[in-house]
């Protein structure tokens, strides 16, 4: 098993990199991570689901 950059996993899940980088500082991406600047994803590793926001 290998694994992958925000940027890789980003375009391999079709969203932007910083919301990568915000899954895995939410701790939403098992197996996530954060090795100096750089965020190391599993290749496995499962997109979360996305939150909506509650308004008013």
């Amino acid at each position: 098993m290998g694994v992958l950059t925000a940027s890789e996993i980003a375009k391999k899940w079709n969203i932007s990199e910083r919301s990568v980088r915000n899954y895995c500082k939410q701790g939403r991406v098992k197996g996530a991570e954060l090795k100096g600047k750089l965020w190391l994803i599993p290749e496995d590793a499962e997109k979360p689901e996305r939150v909506e926001r509650k308004t008013n």
